[in-house]
């Protein structure tokens, strides 16, 4: 077999995400590929070094995953996205991005379809949301319904300071987590302002623990 190009495998892998997302990789200073999708393009080409206030940017000054809107200043564009830094040997050598339209740019809330119809629930007010039977469940005080977007779609689209994936089915608002608990199964419990109980699984145990200081 001969050596892949890492080009044209980074182009193939892109065929594997939906026509929303654009994909870029860095080194630590500069872009090294860029792939855009048919809805946002930020114009960057290999080459074009790395701008502060950016999502590779803050990847790479944090050395973890940062899931963040990022307004029109930057780009001239407002959009979401996802950048996971990567090390060779221990030591870091760029990140990879998933970049999203800003198609939540503006709003604050999560509309959820219940037996009565749809209900604009603010962020503030969700509790946790749940991955179950295909459908994503949105939990609230008073409401709970469904929504069409997956727990991915969401992490891009919920404001970071407040919410934190812990679990492939879950992801909690910070400031509804009323105590954490220790469990030797799913690494830690989370007890919530609604008496409901979510475990942080391992794969994520980590990066709450970073997030929340403890």
């Amino acid at each position: 077999m001969k050596k892949l190009n890492i080009h044209s495998l980074l182009d193939v892998i892109g065929e594997l995400f939906s026509d929303e997302i654009s994909i870029a990789v860095s080194t630590t200073t500069e872009y090294i590929y860029y792939r855009p999708s048919k809805r946002i393009d930020l114009k960057i080409q290999p080459g074009d070094s790395i701008k502060e206030g950016t999502l590779a940017h803050k990847a790479i000054i944090s050395e973890q995953k940062v899931s963040k809107f990022i307004n029109r200043n930057v780009y001239g564009v407002p959009y979401h996205g996802m950048a996971v830094p990567f090390h060779f040997e221990e030591r870091l050598e760029g990140c990879v991005l998933a970049i999203y339209p800003a198609w939540t740019e503006g709003k604050s809330v999560v509309t959820i379809k219940n037996d009565d119809g749809w209900k604009p629930i603010s962020f503030s007010d969700v509790i946790y949301l749940e991955a179950k039977d295909r459908k994503t469940h949105v939990f609230s005080d008073n409401y709970s319904g469904t929504h069409s977007n997956t727990l991915q779609q969401f992490e891009y689209m919920l404001p970071v300071e407040s919410f934190i994936r812990c679990h492939r089915s879950y992801i909690v608002n910070v400031h509804h987590i009323k105590e954490i608990y220790p469990d030797t199964h799913s690494t830690f419990l989370l007890a919530m302002t609604n008496d409901v109980t979510i475990p942080v699984s391992q794969s994520y145990a980590s990066y709450f623990r970073k997030l929340l200081g403890f």
